[in-house]
């Protein structure tokens, strides 16, 4: 039997598939090696979150999240997982998707699956919406995640203020323009 050299299976590249006699049973086994250097790397195990204090009521944000990356089935299982333990089980999300290229149907979490949907002019963009089963709705600033960390550290702490009053969307734009008079001003 020849060996295939390539393919895809699952999303990951297939280098190499080659069959072997099963010394038991004198049937062929089908050996695939997948090269890691095309499959996604998962982002790092630290979930970037700050969430307003608990017992404080809330101002229009609950708190941030600052994504490794755009891409939801990537990312929202760390989130989910988080907020499993702290908040109840997470059942859906809402996005707008001018920030989230995909937005999957379902997305695949520890145990079980959250539904997502997304909204393009009811939902500010910077915001994701988390539902649970405990009648528990979370409002996230979702941080753009190509922002330096100083500046993320400023939206996360803005966001989980319970005196903030501003969208997702304001406090995005305060901040943008806030770094562009920063790189604007004259030096003294």
């Amino acid at each position: 039997m020849p060996a295939l050299d390539s393919g895809v299976v699952s999303g990951e590249r297939l280098r190499r598939v080659r069959p072997r006699p099963d010394p038991e049973t004198g049937s062929f086994i089908m050996t695939a090696t997948f090269d890691r250097a095309t499959t996604p790397v998962p982002p790092e195990p630290t979930l970037r979150l700050s969430l307003a204090p608990a017992g404080v009521r809330a101002g229009r944000l609950d708190g941030a999240w600052w994504p490794r990356s755009r891409d939801l089935l990537l990312e929202l299982p760390s989130l989910a997982a988080e907020l499993d333990q702290r908040w109840g089980r997470v059942t859906r999300i809402t996005v707008n998707p001018a920030q989230w290229p995909v937005v999957p149907r379902r997305i695949p979490v520890e145990g079980h699956v959250v539904h997502a949907g997304w909204f393009t002019v009811e939902q500010d963009e910077h915001m994701i919406m988390v539902c649970s089963y405990a009648p528990r709705r979370l409002n996230l600033l979702v941080v753009p995640p190509s922002t330096d960390r100083a500046r993320a550290a400023r939206l996360m702490s803005l966001a989980a203020d319970p005196v903030n009053t501003r969208t997702a969307g304001a406090l995005i734009a305060a901040e943008a323009a806030d770094g562009a008079e920063a790189v604007g001003a004259p030096a003294a």
